[in-house]
């Protein structure tokens, strides 16, 4: 008997279309996909997300954008103002990039408190947010670190990459975010996760959001081995190989 099923899968998938050159007509087909498996969001652009609020109005397919991506650089003011104007257009949920350099630098009131800015704006709207670590420029403490950073100034979500820094996240990194925040606080995989086997395994290492862009391979793979009988969480853990 299986113990999961499709639907649980795709209401971990967060289909991305972040590409810099997709067209309209791209944004709307990533919207398409997502329908047609019910995935828990769509993460596109910020101008598109009055795309995504036109094709997924009243279907319960959250609507994601980004906010300080991907180099998470712009100033605390900057990244304010994209939240609140995304929030405005109709965002659902937020993936915001933490200023990483500050937190090498080891500034961490600075994350903390831009981080507190951008997860208030959201909650006043009714919004959640998804803070971007970028992994793949930290250390384990850092990522310890920057995990406890946002958990106090109230996210909802860590995330481990955008998909464009120098690798994307590892089954290490999912661990050591899962052990670094309190059950309050849910861990997103992103950057490598390609296949059904992956999103198992990062559900395995304690993830409860994918971001993937390739939605419909994995979903046709869930659906195959469920109609087999033998879609089942993970046995091992297997590792993702990069970015999107």
């Amino acid at each position: 008997m299986n113990n999961i099923t499709p639907g649980d899968i795709a209401a971990m998938l967060d289909h991305s279309v972040l590409q810099p050159f997709l067209t309209d007509a791209d944004i709307e087909k990533g919207c398409d996909i997502a329908l047609s498996y019910h995935t828990a969001s769509v993460c596109a652009r910020p101008e598109d997300v009055r795309i995504l609020k036109k094709r997924l109005a009243g279907s319960g397919v959250k609507i994601c954008t980004v906010i300080g991506f991907p180099h998470g650089a712009q100033t605390t003011a900057v990244k304010l103002f994209e939240a609140v104007d995304a929030l405005a257009n109709g965002c659902e949920e937020l993936d915001m990039v933490i200023n990483i350099g500050k937190l090498l630098s080891g500034d961490v009131s600075y994350v903390k408190n831009e981080i507190r800015a951008i997860v208030n704006a959201a909650h006043e709207a009714g919004a959640i947010v998804k803070v971007i670590l970028e992994t793949c420029y930290l250390n384990d403490s850092q990522i310890k670190l920057a995990c406890r950073s946002a958990q106090d100034a109230g996210a909802d979500f860590v995330k481990t990459s955008t998909g464009y820094g120098s690798a994307g996240c590892t089954v290490k990194d999912l661990l050591l975010m899962r052990s670094a925040v309190s059950d309050n606080v849910h861990i997103k995989g992103s950057g490598g996760i390609r296949d059904l086997d992956t999103v198992l395994s990062a559900r395995k290492a304690g993830a409860s959001r994918c971001g993937v862009s390739a939605t419909q391979s994995i979903m046709q793979e869930a659906e195959k081995r469920f109609a087999l009988g033998t879609l089942k969480e993970a046995d091992r853990l297997t590792d993702m190989q990069g970015g999107y």
